[in-house]
């Protein structure tokens, strides 16, 4: 936190954290647009009366936007699952991994078919959202939809499709020309909006009394021990010993010091938890919006509280765990830098053993992190889903909450030295 008061000082963050606000101010402003042809009333009375179901989930992805059907209804998730498609694709594809290869502009290349991903999802599921909305009444039995119809699907897809678009380009330019990363902010953003509104309800539920009092004190005590574990997961390093040979160029003698290759417990972070919650959202909302038997049947043993939801859960969390690590990190690559710069591993030979003793530290590493996820994304959400608790309390929100914190703050004190190393080098004399 004493660093955090110096941020004032540089300009340059300032500005970046003023900007990643603002833009988090025109998301929100954003949710609490409506898209035209509901009726508002009719859709609360439907959302209170589903409370703690798959419907609760999804609205709280979204920021309470889908409570609203808001324009930014589908929120970011049609992006997060065009990601999860085309990296997954990359690996299949050749000419994809190509591109992922070639720096900058392939990276560039990538994220524009993404991007078009991302639109193609969001006019599917614009068009089932739609289509389903018009055979959903309110708990009087009104309509949710005041004037259904073709012209009705067109337009809430459109607008739906055009919302989630937007969305998009804010987080990009969050992630560009703010501070963070610009999707997990908006995430981020969404889930700490409804925070209020679901300690309200909390306590709604003390007075009716369907929450004993003396639960108070121990579900916050809970919370607070479910902040501590992922705060110390978040955190923890794997630091592998590293030593530079010596190296004699003309009468100089360079390296022979000693270093470490940290490698965190998590390396994947919040992103397994939310490509997973995205997997189980989008087969799910098909199957909320279709009125057919089978697919209703399907519908309700996904839903959250049910066993097959969370073995599935906890099977793609696992799976994206080892996939992202597998991704993002390359140990034969970490193993030839090191041998080209003259690192090695006391004990480990340079090139291929170094890069498999580095594999199974990450391997074993990769196992802790994602029992570590499947504990606290789904243990707590067991419990608390027995004492009717919003899906706020649970353990994906809080690590959701946490984990985009961290990684915030870290970058906000990256910045923070690469400034004082500018003053530093200013209280020198020297640019």
């Amino acid at each position: 936190m004493s660093g955090l008061q110096k941020t004032g000082k540089s300009s340059d963050l300032r500005k970046r954290i003023i900007f990643t606000l603002l833009m988090l101010a025109v998301y929100r402003m954003g949710v609490q647009v409506p898209t035209p042809g509901i009726n508002g009333e009719a859709l609360t009375a439907f959302f209170d009366q589903h409370a703690g179901t798959l419907f609760d989930m999804f609205n709280m992805f979204s920021g309470g936007a889908l409570e609203n059907f808001s324009i930014f209804a589908l929120g970011i998730m049609p992006y997060i699952s065009a990601s999860i498609i085309i990296q997954l694709l990359t690996v299949v594809i050749p000419q994809l991994e190509t591109l992922k290869k070639e720096g900058p502009s392939g990276q560039r290349k990538i994220t524009q078919y993404t991007r078009y991903g991302t639109i193609g999802l969001s006019i599917i599921q614009g068009t089932f959202v739609a289509t389903g909305l018009q055979n959903m009444v309110g708990p009087g039995g009104e309509p949710i939809v005041l004037n259904p119809g073709t012209p009705f699907i067109l337009m809430t897809m459109l607008t739906l499709t055009a919302g989630t678009s937007f969305v998009m380009w804010l987080g990009e330019q969050i992630t560009e020309r703010g501070i963070g990363n610009g999707i997990s902010l908006i995430i981020f953003a969404g889930i700490v909006a409804r925070g209020p509104s679901a300690l309200i309800n909390s306590f709604q539920l003390v007075k009716a009394g369907e929450i004993t009092l003396f639960f108070v004190p121990l579900l916050i005590i809970f919370m607070v021990a479910v902040v501590a574990v992922i705060v110390f997961f978040e955190t923890a390093q794997r630091r592998i010993p590293i030593q530079y040979a010596k190296r004699v160029v003309g009468r100089k003698v360079y390296g022979g010091q000693s270093s470490h290759l940290p490698l965190k417990i998590n390396i994947a972070g919040v992103i397994p938890p939310i490509f997973a919650s995205s997997i189980m959202m989008f087969p799910a909302t098909i199957g909320s919006f279709v009125q057919v038997e089978w697919v209703q049947k399907i519908s309700a043993a996904m839903e959250p509280g049910s066993f097959y939801y969370y073995v599935c859960f906890i099977m793609m969390i696992v799976f994206f765990c080892f996939f992202y690590t597998a991704v993002t990190f390359k140990p034969d690559d970490v193993a030839e830098n090191l041998k080209k710069n003259g690192g090695f591993v006391p004990g480990i030979r340079p090139g291929r053993k170094t890069a498999d003793f580095i594999d199974n530290v990450l391997t074993r590493l990769t196992v802790v992190g994602a029992i570590y996820l499947s504990v606290v994304c789904v243990l707590p959400t067991v419990l608390i889903s027995k004492f009717s608790l919003p899906f706020y309390f649970g353990g994906t929100a809080l690590l959701i909450i946490v984990g985009v914190a961290i990684d915030t703050v870290s970058q906000v004190q990256s910045k923070m030295v690469m400034t004082n190393y500018e003053g530093f080098m200013k209280s020198g004399g020297k640019k």
